[in-house]
């Protein structure tokens, strides 16, 4: 289960990426970037989603440990 620990840190470059994106190409003559404003939302709420689960089950599993 290491891919859990890694997958969290992609969304945050995938957010990263997308916002650096959505901040460059805001002030085109083109249609804004809302997908990518979206997308890169998403992306960083996931990571902060899955960060939280990440640290439960890390503190659900030292406190369920064998004592000795």
């Amino acid at each position: 289960m290491n891919y859990l620990k890694i997958t969290k840190y992609i969304y945050l470059v995938i957010a990263i990426f997308l916002g650096a994106i959505a901040i460059l190409t805001w002030n085109d003559g083109t249609d804004k970037p809302w997908l990518q404003a979206i997308l890169a939302l998403g992306a960083f709420i996931t990571f902060l989603f899955r960060n939280n689960f990440d640290n439960k089950f890390k503190k659900y599993d030292n406190n369920n440990q064998p004592k000795p």
